[in-house]
């Protein structure tokens, strides 16, 4: 029976001298609310505050704005080259205070300290990333596309940008908006979720020497206040929003009265075709990491398996196998955590209501299946199978440590099968035949397609879905165009 591991006399993963300020920070400095209350920051491994941080208020996010529209002037005028010194600048302080940033993270998240450091490196290559792509963006070349007339086609940056983050990766998906934004020449106010503010604060503080005031400002709060406001604000051009599908429904409709660009990376139930002539063993081992990343509280997760029925039965008792492994834990008892708490009692009293209600509609659970205990929101990784087409575990989005497994006869059936669901984020193809691969990955609706892998990601390549999984692009040069705008300037030269 799986257990969480808990750590025994082991010292604190930061201390009180580590946390952020509790406050908002505007135009380079951290301010007090103009009023409000505070909120609690929880610990899911304990389920004790560590932190109280301001709720903030729509004052304050006028405050912020305010901020960012004095810094824009001067920030978009500055050269590529000189605002790629500053992103480089902002990686070596947090590669610098790399060790801080990842015991921070998992004492407000509960995530192992190997997926801490990891989101922490992968910052530090955001901002690298971002920094060399600002200086080699591309455009069409400038000539004569009508006759005695020069066309010149200007990139510019949009101007203030707002942006809410998600719980599930704070520091990392605040790097992902920050650093294309901040490289296009944009200021910013961003809002990072109230459960998991505390990196994003430190990150802020880490950095505020390095750009000037007002160009990065951070309001905490609520999304129905906080987010809306950024959201509907007359002067911001444009939102930006991780998370979740009713996030991003409510964030569009509030930008729509203002005309404001919208960039949205949602939800996903990431389909896993497993076809018969895949790697078993390379699919179960691969499954192991990307189901259960994050405690599969990631919108890309390995969480929805579609399997050939000829294989079905070998595929699941490797996965099982694989999955009864994973060591569960707080992030102090030991490096070979894999998987920790849901990220607050809401949530895991959301992902067990999935798995009850599974277990009720006949759907077994080959592994786990339970919330575990003990303080903590701990639930056991689980592979639920004999999970019919249309099942709510199937189709909704979970977002814990939960795979099913469906199985199909044929391959059409597989890949409508994939697509029957409201998400277009992201989905894998196991098969060795070259052809297929090909195949099936262009009838896929889903902005990322593996084949023979899952949940790998670079810097230099798109993040993003279709369907309800939202538009716009994360990661990559499309990031800077999504944080800019084309202008064309013609010239009569005619004599």
């Amino acid at each position: 029976m799986t257990t969480a591991r808990r750590a025994v006399d082991a010292a604190p993963l930061i201390a009180e001298t580590d946390l952020p300020p509790a406050a908002h920070f505007m135009d380079g400095t951290f301010v007090e609310p103009v009023t409000g209350g505070l909120i609690d920051v929880v610990d899911p491994c304990t389920e004790k505050v560590v932190a109280r941080i301001p709720e903030g208020t729509t004052e304050d996010v006028d405050r912020a704005v305010s901020a960012a529209l004095r810094a824009k002037g001067e920030w978009a005028r500055r050269l590529p080259r000189e605002r790629s010194e500053v992103l480089h600048s902002i990686a070596d302080r947090v590669a610098e205070h790399a060790e801080l940033l990842a015991g921070l993270e998992s004492a407000n998240t509960g995530k192992p300290l190997s997926v801490s450091r990891d989101d922490v490196a992968q910052t530090v290559d955001t901002f690298r990333f971002m920094a060399g792509a600002v200086r080699a963006t591309t455009a069409l070349a400038a000539g004569d596309y009508a006759e005695n007339h020069l066309s010149v086609i200007l990139r510019e940056p949009l101007g203030v940008i707002g942006v809410v983050t998600p719980w599930n990766y704070p520091l990392l998906m605040a790097a992902w908006k920050i650093a294309p934004i901040l490289a296009a020449g944009n200021t910013l106010v961003l809002k990072p979720s109230e459960q998991t503010p505390l990196t994003t604060l430190k990150f802020a503080e880490l950095v505020a020497d390095l750009l000037p005031p007002g160009v990065l400002n951070v309001v905490n709060g609520y999304g129905p206040v906080v987010g809306a406001r950024l959201a509907e604000h007359p002067d911001l051009d444009m939102i930006a929003l991780t998370g979740s599908v009713g996030s991003g429904r409510a964030v569009a409709r509030a930008a729509a009265d203002t005309l404001k660009r919208v960039h949205l990376e949602l939800g996903g139930k990431a389909p896993v075709l497993v076809f018969p002539d895949a790697d078993l063993t390379a699919a179960a081992q691969a499954l192991r990491v990307a189901g259960f990343w994050n405690s599969g509280q990631e919108c890309g997760a390995a969480c929805r398996v579609l399997v050939h029925e000829s294989v079905a039965e070998e595929f699941v008792r490797q996965l099982v196998d694989e999955v009864s492994q994973l060591v569960v834990g707080d992030p102090q008892a030991g490096e070979d955590v894999e998987v920790g708490p849901m990220v607050s009692k809401a949530h895991f009293d959301r992902v067990s209501g999935y798995l009850e209600r599974a277990r009720k509609a006949g759907i077994r659970a080959a592994t786990g299946g339970e919330a575990l205990d003990g303080p903590g929101y701990f639930i056991a990784p689980t592979v639920l199978v004999d999970v019919p087409e249309g099942a709510e575990a199937a189709r909704e989005e979970i977002f814990g440590p939960v795979i099913t497994v469906e199985t199909f006869t044929e391959e059409e059936e597989a890949v409508r099968r994939a697509g029957d669901v409201p998400f277009g984020l992201s989905a894998s193809v196991w098969t060795e035949d070259a052809r297929r691969s090909h195949d099936i990955a262009a009838r896929l609706d889903f902005g990322t397609v593996w084949v023979n892998s899952h949940l790998v990601l670079a810097s230099e390549v798109p993040w993003g879905g279709f369907k309800g999984s939202g538009y716009g692009r994360d990661l990559s040069v499309y990031a800077l165009d999504d944080y800019s705008r084309t202008k064309h300037v013609m010239h009569n030269h005619g004599r």
